[in-house]
């Protein structure tokens, strides 16, 4: 501790210098806090898909619908333990730009099902009475400022009421996150309001949740359900619910490697610029070294000092980068509304506080192994 003066006035030797390496520093990091954020906006569900839960869908196509009696059927398969449905509305709140995601769900056992859903006990109940209620994810409530007992008009593009395409919800409750990632940005409504109100006269399911005994067993399930219904009108395709959801996520593109590249790309030219930072300032201080050696300084409390230099700029440029990250993120989806889930995710910033280190580290590497092969001799006759 008491050297730390002397790295201070070492890092703030060329004050301009130190300035623009901890700048560039600073926007790798809010960088890095914000490809976080779009990997897990575009994986959404994946990370925290139930390892117990599956989807049955149409084999043909997702928007093809499946029959209601399958779910008897589906339900005596060996393996199953639980069951729901869902189904997807596709409503218009205002302008087709207010866009977010609207379910028909058999409500409770949908909320078996999803234990992350997180509502109150009043909540709760208050739905599951009211055949015209709904419940909100929290980011969709905050965007545009719905509260429980608000009463929402959505214009139905795929379902119309008997008397014009209007369907009014009542909110019921707005419901939190149980686990980091989850989507909060969905509306969830009673099934047998969209039945019984939809102008088709048609009953049908968009696709059944199941729970599985054992997910190592998923495999076996998937093929008993799909052998079942093979050679029916509605043939049908199992699969994990999380095989599901990175199959959305694969048609955007593999993002994780994207951001993996963008992110090398990044450190790897932030590493360059430190380093460089730390060579010139070493190389300025060759003779001051040399009386440092001169005065009793072991080679390893020079390469010690050194260090502690390199990663004090690291620790300035990268705290600071993630800060200002994790605030920015916190204001909201930038694009407003399309990322129904952004945030900085906790493994991702202690990623990035493990990043930092390292990057003080490799930075002052070099420059620390050459100050301890400085010979007395040569760097003096160098004044």
């Amino acid at each position: 501790m008491k050297f730390l003066p002397l790295v201070w006035k070492n890092l703030f030797r060329r004050k301009a210098r130190t300035l623009f390496t901890v700048l560039s520093i600073v926007v790798a990091f809010v960088l890095f806090a914000y490809l976080a954020a779009i990997r897990l906006a575009f994986g959404t569900g994946v990370s925290v898909a139930g390892a117990d839960r599956m989807l049955v869908i149409h084999k043909v196509s997702l928007i093809q619908p499946l029959p209601e009696s399958y779910l008897g059927r589906i339900a005596a398969v060996d393996g199953v333990t639980d069951i729901s449905h869902m189904s997807w509305f596709g409503g218009i709140y205002q302008d087709p730009r207010n866009f977010f995601a609207q379910f028909a769900v058999d409500a409770e056992s949908y909320l078996r099902l999803y234990p992350e859903i997180v509502l109150s006990d009043a909540e709760r109940e208050a739905w599951l009475r009211n055949r015209t209620g709904a419940i909100v994810g929290r980011v969709t409530a905050d965007r545009f400022g719905w509260e429980v007992g608000d009463r929402i008009p959505l214009q139905g593009t795929i379902f119309r009421t008997r008397s014009g395409p209007t369907w009014e919800f009542t909110i019921d409750g707005i419901y939190e996150a149980g686990e980091e990632g989850y989507d909060t940005s969905t509306m969830l409504f009673h099934h047998e309001y969209l039945m019984e109100a939809n102008d088709q006269g048609v009953r049908f399911v968009g696709q059944y949740v199941i729970r599985v005994d054992d997910p190592a067993r998923s495999a076996d399930v998937a093929a008993a359900i799909d052998t079942r219904f093979a050679n029916s009108p509605a043939e049908t395709r199992t699969s994990t619910e999380q095989a599901f959801l990175q199959g959305f996520a694969d048609q955007i593109g593999n993002i994780g490697a994207i951001v993996t590249a963008i992110l090398a790309a990044v450190f790897f030219t932030i590493l360059v610029i430190t380093a460089n930072t730390m060579a010139q300032s070493i190389r300025e201080r060759t003779s001051e070294l040399a009386v440092l050696k001169t005065l009793g300084f072991t080679d390893r409390r020079v390469l010690a000092l050194v260090l502690i230099e390199s990663l004090a700029l690291a620790l300035a440029g990268g705290a600071v980068g993630l800060g200002v990250g994790w605030l920015l993120i916190g204001l909201g989806d930038p694009t407003g509304g399309f990322l129904t889930v952004f945030l900085f995710p906790t493994r991702d910033l202690v990623i990035g506080g493990v990043l930092v280190v390292l990057l003080g580290f490799a930075a002052g590497a070099v420059p620390a192994l050459l100050a301890t092969r400085l010979r007395i001799v040569d760097a003096l006759r160098k004044v």
